[in-house]
């Protein structure tokens, strides 16, 4: 039996990643078990801790927005296939996960997941006493990211002004603006904006500054073809974000092979298969997996590896300072096809205030890769302690 604050399971899966780490901990043989499972839920965050039965613990996060919600999910349809199981073998732990919870596909189980694989990598790291990018083969260092503009309520003038002096104080040499409207049916945010805007931002912050749009699935392939051709390409975009309706990866196919512009894509895609058909099609040029909505750092490296093989670069979603941006820097410093920056919001996010230490700040346009053990943040009490708590927990 389980509920939503606690949950018993008694099977194990066994995996062989930790064992000799966890032998030499622990002095004898016996493997590790997931003992609890815990959420701390305020506004749109959910923080998971996980603990096995001898003590070791890691932090990770659920996928923000409706984390309530996902949180719930984690406690009903993700903890009771985890309690009890090694932790060492995330792939097979995650896939037998999503297989167990067949009957319910979509995106609320792998929000979920995320926070638990999450959480296990850090655990990993501070019991190897490494960084998940050391993990994973990289070096922690400075990162380059690209400053995101997540408005579309801003004129031309002001967009191009911020960001130029973003430019100068930070060191940006990149940025996203927002194109079109989010699912507009080839409707701009208002008549004649994108046509004004992208050159207005392109003439401030100078040709020396990568400049990357985003049309939130906007535009027909027509339309977005006009766009790219008529807009973008004259005025050195480099970078064509969801074009289209990301569930119409023909669409997108037909607008990559069309313009010279990279076309990039995917954050909303969680499905392993989908992503198969999406790398596949060369619906993209670009690959944007989302740590926290695919499920997790584990099923991320998989389409990381997928795009690898096709020679396609991956430049993950990661659009607010929560701890994807943390998970996200980690996986960039490894990975063989990461491209030349990281997303990062320019925005302000007050209900991301106060969630970790070290914050992550932007010097030259780079952003340091955390470099202490597991993500090489903490999570904050103070944070913590404002938080509605729920337990799973082995009996």
């Amino acid at each position: 039996m389980y509920s939503r604050s606690v949950a018993r399971a008694n099977v194990s899966l066994t995996l062989a990643v930790m064992v000799s780490v966890v032998e030499n901990l622990a002095g004898g043989t016996q493997r590790m078990k997931i003992q609890s499972i815990e959420t701390f839920t305020k506004d749109s965050l959910s923080i998971v801790r996980v603990r096995t039965d001898d003590g070791a613990e890691g932090w990770g996060q659920i996928s923000p927005f409706n984390a309530d919600i996902s949180s719930i999910v984690m406690h009903r349809q993700v903890a009771p296939h985890a309690l009890g199981k090694d932790p060492a073998d995330l792939d097979v732990l995650v896939d037998s996960i999503i297989e167990a919870t067949y009957k319910f596909p979509g995106s609320y189980v792998c929000r979920a997941l995320t926070g638990l694989d999450t959480a296990l990598w850090d655990l990993r790291g501070k019991l190897e006493d490494q960084s998940v990018c050391e993990l994973l083969g990289g070096k922690p260092r400075p990162f380059s990211v690209y400053g995101s503009s997540m408005r579309r309520d801003i004129i031309p003038e002001d967009e191009a002004d911020r960001l130029a002096r973003l430019r100068d104080a930070k060191g940006f040499d990149a940025f996203k603006i927002r194109v079109g409207k989010v699912c507009g049916h080839d409707e701009d945010q208002w008549p004649g904006r994108t046509e004004a805007l992208v050159p207005t931002v392109r003439k401030a912050v100078g040709d020396e500054v990568s400049l990357l749009v985003d049309g939130n699935s906007c535009y027909t392939a027509q339309k977005a073809i006009e766009v790219g051709r008529q807009v973008l390409e004259p005025n050195g975009v480099c970078h064509f974000e969801e074009p289209c309706p990301y569930w119409e990866i023909e669409w997108t196919a037909e607008v990559s092979r069309a313009l010279d512009v990279p076309v990039a894509g995917g954050e909303q895609d969680f499905s392993l298969p989908q992503w198969r058909r999406i790398v596949d099609l060369h619906a993209v040029d670009i690959v944007q997996p989302d740590i926290c909505y695919i499920g997790g750092l584990t099923r991320a490296l998989r389409v990381a590896k997928m795009a690898q093989e096709a020679g396609m670069p991956c430049v993950p979603h990661s659009a607010n300072p929560s701890m994807v941006t943390v998970f996200t820097l980690h996986l960039m410093g490894a990975i063989e096809n990461a491209g030349p920056y990281v997303e990062y919001s320019i925005e302000p996010t007050s209900w991301t205030a106060g969630l970790f230490a070290p914050t992550l700040e932007v010097h030259d346009g780079k952003v340091d890769i955390p470099d202490g053990p597991g993500w090489g943040v903490e999570i904050d009490s103070t944070w913590l302690a404002a938080t509605d708590h729920q337990m799973s927990e082995l009996d």
